[in-house]
């Protein structure tokens, strides 16, 4: 992957990343990836691997397992590359690409993004209203 980076930054191709676990893909991961490849030319998403999700959510996910989610996210058309990481932020993966422009979602400040001191640009982009993975989950619990 680094070397496809490397090509992608001589062609001064404008690099955005973004993280997440992505468990339940559903419309407002699909906008929020769309947004966020909207700012520059390739889009890479940094994918929880399934022991750092567990950690960040519980033991009863991720739902889906790295494998899943993976292949998923690499079906969009949207994004260039998924690359997985085992720890709890992408700070390294981060500091190693070093993106152009990091993006994460609406509940994020940008002093609060984990690895904003190796990039140029933070954009917040906003959720769309009523659309989750805690709630599709609680959703399927409840049928």
């Amino acid at each position: 992957m680094q070397a496809q980076i490397t090509r992608w930054k001589l062609k001064s191709d404008v690099i955005v990343f973004t993280n997440g676990c992505f468990d339940l893909l559903h419309y407002g991961h699909v906008d929020y990836l769309e947004k966020a490849k909207s700012l520059g030319n390739r889009l890479i998403v940094g994918l929880n691997a399934d022991a750092s999700v567990q950690r960040l959510k519980g033991k009863h996910r991720p739902i889906q397992n790295e494998t899943s989610r993976s292949r998923v996210l690499s079906a969009l058309q949207c994004i260039d590359a998924v690359i997985l990481f085992e720890e709890d932020t992408p700070t390294e993966l981060i500091r190693h690409i070093q993106p152009d422009i990091l993006v994460k979602g609406g509940d994020y400040k940008p002093e609060q993004v984990a690895g904003r001191e190796f990039v140029v640009k933070v954009e917040i982009i906003p959720f769309v209203d009523g659309y989750s993975t805690t709630a599709i989950e609680r959703k399927i619990k409840e049928s």
